[in-house]
């Protein structure tokens, strides 16, 4: 019989509503994570995205949870974040997301967290998928599943009291992905003063992610020039994730946006040690960093474990180049609002134009198909290369090499000084990967 998939990825249960992600298979996951919980009525939290599928997908995930003897808490629409700040603002002991973040409509995903705020780790997630295996688990009794009245007004007076800002004569353009964050975020700018100029924030159940928000951040760019706002903030479809666009139009990733809110914090003496994020990071973040005297301490991809090492070090800041910004003085996960707020505060009076602290290296990123585990274990001309290549980029950029964690694909990702020393690189790399898998 052959191994049965494994249902978690790097974030969460996610694929194509009917195939991958099914009402069974929702169901099923309520169940086998109620059965994990302590207490004889466990209190689950549910919020989810604005694809045509989550209201099917919540109910199957809540009738699993009630099935198996907990009580579910329905919060409607709101950004993942929002669960994670409400599942420990009010004692929940498991929060669940119906969201497949900046995936196509056709997707959805289901992913946890504990009561902590944080996301499963991978122990948590086997235990999960085995009880899933072993079939249905019932409670002694069934669980309610009723409405959480005031979850979003909950969630923008927590921005609200932690970002005490005045936005008060500033225009703000927001791209709210027609997602999770269509109603919190022109509102939390709103809240603190904003002239919002909200696009995206229409959703139908089909147009999430639909040529819009982070994936798309020339529409962001764009409305900023048009509309005379001195700043942009583009959400993907959970709004966990936030891209910023200065007054120009010129975008601002991940590692940008963590360098400007790292020198800021560090000033305010608000950064204890320093910044943890992924393997993705631009090469020219690490040397403005580095040039700044903040350390950097590497993660492997997914904001998990970026927390993960957050927690381990007792820093508080961290991300990724997608636009995934913890700051745990506020959320125990990527918020994308807590991120934009949090630029605000770093750059002041100032425009973003003039808090560009990173020299980003030319980047270039190919993917390679992989036959197998087995092949990719046994590429030793792939990794040789690889040493070599990086050798000659030592200290002026690099190179990395790695397996995909949702594709049968390897991502061959080279930054150097110049573009065209930069492919010529990812050329030979490339070459080099297909002959070695075949």
């Amino acid at each position: 019989m052959p191994e049965r998939a494994k249902l978690f990825g790097t974030d969460g249960v996610r694929g194509p509503v009917g195939e991958v992600l099914t009402p069974e298979l929702a169901l099923a996951l309520g169940r086998a994570t109620a059965a994990e919980l302590e207490g004889e009525r466990p209190q689950v939290l549910i919020v989810r995205d604005t694809r045509e599928s989550g209201h099917m997908l919540e109910s199957a995930l809540a009738s699993g949870l009630a099935a198996a003897g907990a009580d579910v808490f329905l919060g409607g629409v709101l950004p993942t974040p929002a669960a994670a700040i409400l599942v420990r603002r009010h004692g929940f002991d498991l929060g669940a997301v119906v969201s497949a973040s900046h995936n196509p409509w056709r997707d959805n995903g289901i992913k946890f967290f504990g009561r902590d705020g944080t996301k499963l780790d991978d122990e948590g997630e086997a235990r999960v998928e085995a009880r899933v295996a072993a079939g249905p688990a019932t409670g002694a009794a069934s669980g309610r599943i009723r409405r959480l009245e005031g979850a979003l007004d909950d969630y923008l007076r927590a921005l609200a009291s932690r970002f005490e800002l005045d936005l008060g004569g500033r225009r703000i353009v927001l791209d709210c992905a027609n997602g999770a964050t269509y109603r919190a975020a022109p509102a939390a700018f709103e809240r603190l003063g904003a002239e919002v100029v909200a696009i995206a924030a229409e959703p139908d159940g089909r147009n999430i992610n639909e040529g819009c928000g982070s994936t798309h951040l020339a529409n962001a760019a764009a409305a900023v020039v048009e509309h005379g706002a001195e700043i942009g903030f583009a959400f993907d479809g959970d709004g966990d994730r936030m891209l910023a666009v200065d007054g120009d139009g010129r975008g601002f990733d991940g590692d940008e946006t963590v360098a400007v809110a790292a020198l800021h914090l560090r000033e305010a003496g608000e950064l204890p040690g320093g910044v943890a994020m992924t393997v993705m990071s631009n090469f020219g973040f690490h040397k403005a960093m580095d040039a700044a005297g903040i350390e950097v301490a590497t993660t492997k991809v997914g904001d998990r474990y970026v927390i993960e090492e957050l927690v381990e070090r007792g820093w508080t800041l961290g991300g990724e180049q997608s636009g995934h910004i913890v700051w745990t003085d506020f959320a125990t996960t990527g918020d994308g609002l807590a991120a934009a707020l949090l630029v605000m505060r770093s750059i002041g009076a100032r425009p973003l134009s003039e808090c560009r602290p990173v020299e980003r290296l030319p980047q270039r990123l190919e993917n390679v198909a992989v036959p197998s585990d087995e092949a990719l274990a046994a590429a030793t001309g792939l990794w040789e290369a690889v040493g070599r290549e990086g050798a000659l980029l030592e200290g002026r950029g690099r190179v990395l090499v790695r397996p995909s964690g949702t594709e049968p694909l390897v991502r061959v990702m080279v930054e150097a000084p110049d573009e065209a020393e930069c492919q010529e690189v990812l050329d030979r790399l490339v070459a080099a990967a297909r002959r070695a898998l075949g």
